[in-house]
């Protein structure tokens, strides 16, 4: 008997569940009715392989596109009355999103077989995302570690990203200001909501604040409130977002560019924990938590006279420094397949994960624009891939070679990806299926490819 567990989703007339698992006596089934049902099961238990069973009028093609699109990552067996395959939107459906079909009525030893092999591709991409489920958003032991371990949003194990979890772990037990340094990009924001919600303020608010991004003649309004009357159109009183981050974590983003005459004001607060609205006559006492970051060295500001020193050094308490990407090149893969999960709403529809090489390409990439570079690659290249795995151009990387003899980049570009396709045809013994796959394209676009560059397609039955 096969204990491993396959979702079995019926859409239209539940009878159709019957009769699956009558064809399917050997086989454990978590039989569902419509997509609600389904999306609740597989939050209880994931699956890694599903049989869609359609009737003889399906209705409601986009909340079922949506809802694969959703669960992408599973392995799709449909089956449905043969006049469905003259209807355009059913095909498609197929097409992009499942594996393999049959039609009614079910023959009970090819289905078993087809779902044998379903099973055996679902094992080779690694099953569904989280495993088992612990860990996962909504269970218990995610429930139970959100607040005191930072791993949930600090993907990676690289020892610079575990030395950052540690000083994490350290820093959110005191009370005292934090100042985090990190390039543009970098995950700043990531690091401090960590250091707040591993902190004793976890169940207050944490309110960002981008300093570089409002105008100078409204941040002293918006962070530190106005009374009515204060100034044309102060129509009510009005609280700052400092005193939003009551009991909770207030984080100054780009805390360099906060204007001179701010910044006294600024300190006074940290000295003093009280702010003074605009047009107010009396201070009022905050309890919150300052956590600022910036991507230039504070230091260097202050000797340029950019910023008080008096500030910088009361900021200054509790420091963390948040390594750019190039220098946690074991994570690159890690994070790409996060993103990857993270977007697949976005993916093309037979998108199924990256190939080898652009695994390899994405590991050599130096990465100026650390994480948030890498979050746009992944995006488009999900959006713009032809294939059903990312290939190295579809991230906008190739090989790092210099163009013999002073070629343009156009040609070195054509001339690479014309020795990669020969080579793979060779390894392959000419086989157009095997050499499309290891390439990352279907075997259309590698047909149009050999057209491109002259090539001919080779002579084997393939």
């Amino acid at each position: 008997m096969n204990t491993i567990p396959i979702l079995c989703l019926a859409i239209g007339d539940r009878g159709q569940l019957d009769a699956a698992a009558d064809a399917l006596s050997g086989w454990t089934l978590c039989p569902v009715a419509g997509l609600s049902e389904a999306r609740r099961a597989l939050r209880l238990r994931p699956a890694a392989v599903g049989l869609l069973l359609f009737d003889d009028a399906p209705g409601g093609e986009d909340a079922l596109d949506a809802f694969l699109r959703e669960h992408w990552y599973m392995v799709w067996v449909a089956v449905f009355h043969p006049p469905a395959l003259r209807v355009p939107v059913w095909r498609r459906l197929v097409q992009e999103h499942c594996w393999d079909f049959h039609t009614w009525p079910l023959d009970p030893v090819r289905l078993c077989h087809t779902l044998g092999h379903a099973q055996g591709m679902a094992a080779l991409r690694g099953g569904p995302p989280g495993g088992d489920g612990a860990g996962a958003p909504g269970s218990p032991e995610h429930a139970a570690g959100t607040r005191c371990a930072p791993e949930g949003t600090l993907t990676g194990h690289s020892a610079a990203i575990v030395r950052l979890r540690s000083q994490i772990g350290k820093v959110a037990g005191a009370s005292a200001p934090v100042l985090i340094w990190g390039e543009s990009g970098s995950g700043k924001e990531l690091v401090a909501k960590a250091v707040h919600l591993c902190s004793a303020r976890a169940a207050g608010p944490f309110v960002p604040v981008n300093c570089g991004a409002m105008p100078a003649s409204l941040i002293q309004s918006e962070l530190f409130g106005y009374e009515r009357g204060a100034f044309t159109g102060a129509a009510r009183d009005k609280r700052g977002l400092i005193e939003s981050a009551e009991g909770g974590s207030l984080f100054l983003d780009e805390i360099g560019d906060l204007p001179m005459e701010l910044q006294a004001n600024l300190l006074r607060f940290l000295q003093e924990g009280t702010i003074c609205r605009v047009g107010a006559t009396r201070s009022v006492a905050v309890n919150a938590r300052v956590i600022a970051a910036s991507h230039v060295q504070l230091q260097q500001a202050v000797q340029r006279g950019a910023f008080r020193e008096d500030l910088y050094y009361r900021l200054n308490v509790l420091a963390l420094d948040v390594p750019p990407l190039r220098e946690r090149r074991d994570d690159v893969a890690a994070l790409a397949e996060h993103f990857f999960q993270l977007y697949a709403a976005e993916r093309a529809p037979r998108l199924r994960g990256f190939s080898a090489r652009a695994m390899h390409l994405l590991r050599e990439h130096d990465w100026p624009g650390n994480v948030r570079e890498l979050i746009n690659r992944v995006r488009r290249a999900m959006v713009m891939a032809e294939g059903r795995l990312i290939s190295g151009p579809d991230l906008g990387l190739a090989d790092a070679a210099a163009p013999p003899d002073g070629a343009p980049l156009g040609d070195a570009r054509s001339r690479a990806e014309r020795d990669a396709i020969d080579a793979t045809l060779s390894r392959s013994g000419c086989n157009m299926t095997v050499a499309a796959r290891e390439l990352g394209v279907s075997r259309m676009t590698l047909y149009r490819l050999l057209a491109k560059h002259g090539m001919t397609p080779p002579s084997r039955a393939s």
